[in-house]
């Protein structure tokens, strides 16, 4: 069997649990974690290194081993949290992922990067361990006889007491033992004497890679030893025993003996290192502390099949089998329409089974359809996550104090479009955490709390998705903006609305930054988010209130596949407007209309003058009505601005599936897709805003061209 068949699933669940660990990272309290919160990322670990080593992804199961390793001793109670060791373990994260990628590529991953988060990984665990097995030792010690604070770099041990029983009691716990190396690499072997040096003394160390001995006098237990050590290897390249009586690659430890114990006599404590007296419980049997162990790593390994075991009731499928699907459905809702149409000619008395089938039939295929499309819709949670690690570590850089609220994370939107919204919502909360969020002392100042808040929300309106980026911040600054503008060379007015000012800073290379950081202040980015979501058939809004904050909202259709549309006729030919876009529509009045420079007209809709687009203009349709007044003009609305548009009659709204015109045939200006109609003909689904940019070429074209004219009959 080729397991390579396998890589692609393994890389999902991959994926998947790191997701996890992260965020459940991120909501730890490093002061009081929850036990629970830790065996999940405990088993994350376990997981993934599992099955790392099953596929042969070394350098992965390898980083993975060493964080796992950590992991365990801390939801043991063994090693305490801090805000730098939790920032350390999402930086492993991050460097299990760029493995992961590098696999999944077919490459090798980064093998600087995987020594540098090794030696990290093992630094942790000699340091922090060390030390917490000191506190725990004085904490341990009768109160009679007080201990002096350890220092950073070793154990710290008793200083010996006064009372001759005392000393004698710590010199008969110190014994002899004989550590077996197997199979270490030189770099490790090296790492591991001196840690050894922390534990007692060494009285002789030979051997090679192969088998290296150490022969240590200490008082501590051989599980503490074996716990530390365990960190860099593998248990079964581990051996200790007392009296130099290891067997090779053994891994387990024999039990104490009094008698077996070296006389204090041979193995001095140097003065500068006094051995601690040792715990009765440790000493004279090490069995306790393996029983209180073993409960631990079961309760992680059933939780680990309990957590597999609830994947059961899903199952993996390729996107592109998906789309299949979802294509086929469409094409079953179009050739059903076309039969619907066909029928609703017939006499509903001599044909009535006939015209009760359609009609069963197009209840089935409608939910056959919304069944289908369910398949591909993904809830918003797959965006939110993300974003926590984010905002912590943009916020640490900025020094800033950020609350992050999500809301509507169950909301869900297409899997198509749910993906390309990440980046404009990144370019978003950068933007909202650089500019509009600000320091502490101003916002004290300015009597709010020192930490900002910043929401993420996700709703659904009719047949959109409304996605805000909200914070408490400064609000956008006018006069800012407006100065910038002009500076740039931006056509600006003093009288501009509120609404048209917060979309210049969407303008090319716009910025109000000061200065530039790695963060912000370069002009890219805002305008790439525009354009973005203006791809994707939506529009972006701001409000803005000065000392109160700022809201950006991204409005998006729920699917690019099915449209709900208002069809639309001009001239003989039969148009379509997505019903998002659609406001209301009305009779033009002679005297509503407004001329302008140029060919330009404005109609003037309760005292808001609305710029006109002639649909038959734009789109050169020939037999349209071309008076004002005997045409509908359709309020529509388009990346964010209002407009009259021109049609000659309006026929209905109906549900349609939406065909990518640029794949099937070339882009085309004023036209962001087509769709089959039940008749089998073929309509256009108009895009509002560039059909404005195209009404305003022709216009200039025609204006230009009567300019010609003018000036040859001058000439002539």
């Amino acid at each position: 069997m080729d397991i390579s068949d396998f890589y692609e699933t393994f890389f999902e669940e991959a994926e998947e649990l790191l997701a996890d660990m992260e965020r459940l990272l991120l909501d730890l309290d490093v002061d009081d974690p929850d036990v629970e919160d830790l065996n999940a990322i405990f088993r994350a670990a376990h997981s993934i290194k599992g099955g790392a080593g099953t596929f042969g992804f070394t350098v992965l199961q390898e980083t993975t081993h060493l964080l796992e390793n950590l992991l365990d001793h801390t939801r043991r109670g063994e090693l305490s949290l801090r805000r730098d060791i939790v920032d350390t373990f999402l930086e492993t994260k991050d460097m299990l992922h760029d493995q992961l990628d590098a696999y999944r590529n077919g490459g090798e991953p980064d093998a600087e990067a995987f020594e540098r988060i090794s030696r990290v990984l093992q630094q942790i665990a000699l340091d922090e361990l060390g030390q917490q097995k000191a506190v725990t030792k004085a904490t341990a010690a009768p109160a009679a006889e007080p201990a002096p604070a350890p220092t950073p770099e070793v154990e710290a041990p008793r200083q010996p007491a006064d009372d001759q029983a005392t000393r004698d009691g710590a010199e008969n716990a110190k014994r002899r033992l004989s550590i077996a190396l197997v199979g270490v690499s030189d770099k490790d072997r090296a790492l591991l004497v001196e840690e050894l040096q922390h534990f007692g003394t060494i009285v002789s160390q030979s051997g090679d890679a192969q088998r290296y001995q150490v022969s240590l006098d200490s008082a501590e237990s051989q599980d503490d030893i074996e716990a530390v050590l365990c960190f860099i290897i593998e248990p079964e390249q581990l051996s200790i025993e007392v009296d130099g009586s290891a067997s090779p690659g053994a891994g387990t430890e024999t039990p104490e003996a009094p008698a077996e114990r070296e006389p204090a006599e041979q193995a001095p404590a140097p003065v500068s290192e006094p051995a601690a007296p040792a715990i009765p419980e440790q000493t004279t049997s090490p069995e306790p502390a393996k029983s209180q162990a073993a409960p631990a790593r079961a309760a992680g390994k059933s939780g680990g099949k309990s957590a597999k075991g609830s994947e059961s009731s899903t199952i993996r499928v390729p996107v592109d089998k998906v789309d299949q699907i979802i294509n086929l459905v469409g094409e079953l809702i179009i050739t059903q329409s076309m039969l619907e149409q066909t029928a609703s000619d017939l006499d509903i008395v001599s044909h009535g089974p006939l015209v009760n089938g359609m009609n069963l039939l197009q209840r089935n295929a409608r939910d056959l359809q919304e069944s289908v499309m369910s398949i591909r819709m993904m809830p918003m949670d797959y965006v939110f996550s993300r974003f926590p690690r984010l905002v912590r570590d943009l916020a640490a850089k900025l020094d800033k104090d950020v609350e992050l609220v999500t809301e509507g994370k169950s909301t869900e939107l297409d899997k198509s479009l749910i993906e390309r919204i990440i980046d404009p919502l990144t370019h978003l909360v950068r933007n909202s955490l650089d500019h509009g969020l600000e320091s502490r002392e101003k916002r004290v100042a300015a009597g709010k709390s020192q930490t900002g808040r910043l929401t993420l929300s996700a709703q659904h309106q009719g047949g959109n998705i409304l996605i805000e980026v909200i914070d408490d911040g400064a609000g956008l600054n006018r006069d800012k903006i407006l100065a910038k503008a002009k500076s740039s060379g931006i056509a600006v007015t003093d009288t501009m609305s509120d609404d048209d000012v917060w979309q210049l800073i969407f303008a090319p290379g716009f910025s109000t930054a000061e200065q530039v950081s790695d963060v912000s202040g370069r002009g890219v980015g805002m305008d790439v988010v525009k354009r973005n979501i203006q791809e994707m058939g939506g529009h972006v809004e701001i409000l803005s209130k000065p000392g109160e904050g700022t809201t950006t909202r991204i409005v998006l259709p729920l699917t690019l596949a099915i449209l709900d549309g208002m069809s639309i006729r001009c001239g003989r030919e039969t148009f379509l407007l997505p019903l998002n876009a659609v406001l209301e529509s009305l009779q033009p009045q002679a005297e509503d209309v407004y001329s302008m420079a140029g060919d330009d007209q404005l109609l003037k809709v309760r005292d808001e003058y609305l710029p006109i687009i002639a649909l038959h203009h734009a789109l050169d349709v020939a037999g349209a009505k071309t008076e004002l007044t005997e045409a509908i003009a359709v309020i529509v609305q388009g990346e964010g601005r209002r407009y009259a548009l021109l049609v000659d009659d309006l026929i209905g709204q109906q549900q349609v599936v939406v065909k990518n015109l640029e794949t099937n045939y070339r882009k085309v200006p004023g036209i962001s897709a087509a769709t089959i109609l039940g008749d089998g003909s073929v309509a256009l689904i108009l895009d509002i805003a560039d059909l404005h940019r195209l009404d305003r070429r022709k216009s200039q074209q025609r204006h230009e061209a009567k300019r010609q004219h003018l000036h040859e009959v001058a000439r002539v």
